[in-house]
């Protein structure tokens, strides 16, 4: 499985385009269809020889965090970076809490340090919570990275990301229109009521594709009323989405499109209307989740369509070049890290994900996955994870 996805990884990405300020590509929303991301670096299935002078990740130790332990999304991530490592020899040590807060990920981050392990790869809960942590562990030459949800770029070298804000608000955008028109809804001229439902506000990742699907909604479908402008927030709490799920629904009987951009906000959102015997018939819900965490629900006729990305990847990428850094391996942006298995990722600006984000000379930027995948009942089942 581990090879097939890598190869269908590879050559999505010879369909990419090489700068962050290209315009995005927008996600089909046939079943079926993986999204290329037009940010990212062409690649071939088989990546170039080494350089003579590039160090070996061999024998490094990754501690792999999460936001928390138990969600599908982490587990899965971890999953990939544990197959993946053993090929490459080195040791990815997967610690969290199943507490999604700053306070918990602190005190895993000062564990990691005090194990003295080489690298660090995170996904904040909340980036300024954690920063001061983060500081001490560089501080105390531990290499940090980020994946899923990123840090302040001070507080870390490079962010592997699942994609630009443009295109996932794009693509939660899309995803949304598909399922109104699966109902009958004529997203252009028929009134839609809608809301947000994600983790928190700290989360700048969730919080950034938000911004972005707002403004989208606003330039194309004027006629939507976003029915609680300060967004339904569940703190990653697997039996509080559920709730507030259901608060969601009973403030608003007549809501017609409820956005989860959060893999624990759409399975909860998506049982809270299971509870209260609605079906996508009757209001649409996507997001974004893993395909196992949601096909029961797609099942049972909850829901149109939801989309994500191969966690497995992101997980295993962010570790390596983690590993890669602190091996010795000096990066700047515009240069290729080729990943045994997964093929070649250039270095790219922050300022792909913030405009307003600076970029240091070397060990500084941003890794952006290759592809994103929308799943219905019609290919759910060819993803396994």
């Amino acid at each position: 499985m581990k090879k097939l996805l890598a190869s269908l990884l590879a050559v999505s990405m010879v369909l990419a385009l090489a700068s962050c300020g290209s315009k995005p590509q927008e996600p089909s929303n046939n079943g079926g269809t993986s999204t290329p991301n037009s940010n990212s670096s062409a690649t071939t299935s088989t990546p170039p020889a080494g350089n003579d002078s590039e160090k070996t990740v061999e024998g490094k130790t990754v501690a792999f965090i999460p936001k928390l332990t138990g969600n599908a999304f982490f587990e899965v991530a971890n999953t990939g970076a544990q197959e993946y490592a053993k090929d490459w020899g080195m040791t990815v040590d997967y610690i969290g809490s199943p507490n999604a807060t700053a306070a918990d990920q602190v005190s895993v981050i000062n564990d990691a340090v005090a194990k003295g392990v080489d690298a660090i790869c995170i996904s904040t809960v909340d980036a300024a919570g954690v920063a001061d942590a983060l500081k001490a562990a560089q501080d105390a030459g531990i290499v940090v990275c980020t994946w899923d949800s990123d840090a302040a770029v001070s507080d870390r070298a490079l962010m592997v990301s699942q994609g630009t804000p443009e295109v996932l608000g794009q693509m939660l955008v899309d995803l949304a229109v598909a399922g109104l028109k699966d109902r009958g809804v004529d997203p252009e001229k028929d009134a839609v009521k809608y809301a947000w439902h994600y983790s928190q506000a700290t989360v700048t990742d969730q919080n950034s594709w938000q911004v972005e699907g707002e403004k989208i909604i606003k330039e194309k479908y004027p006629n939507w009323t976003n029915v609680q402008p300060d967004n339904y927030y569940s703190e990653q709490d697997a039996e509080k989405s559920i709730t507030v799920g259901e608060a969601v629904l009973d403030a608003n009987p007549d809501i017609d499109l409820i956005i989860c951009n959060d893999s624990t906000a759409l399975p909860g959102q998506l049982q809270a209307a299971e509870n209260k015997g609605l079906t996508k018939a009757d209001v649409t819900i996507t997001g974004f989740a893993t395909p196992n965490a949601i096909k029961a629900y797609c099942t049972n006729g909850t829901l149109y369509n939801w989309g994500l990305w191969d966690c497995k990847i992101q997980g295993a990428m962010g570790c390596y070049v983690a590993a890669y850094i602190a091996a010795g391996n000096d990066v700047k942006v515009g240069d290729v890290i080729s990943i045994p298995g997964i093929g070649d990722c250039e270095v790219m600006p922050n300022n792909c994900l913030n405009p307003d984000d600076a970029t240091a000379d070397a060990n500084n930027g941003v890794v952006l996955l290759p592809e994103r995948a929308v799943f219905t009942a019609e290919n759910m089942d060819q993803y396994d994870f």
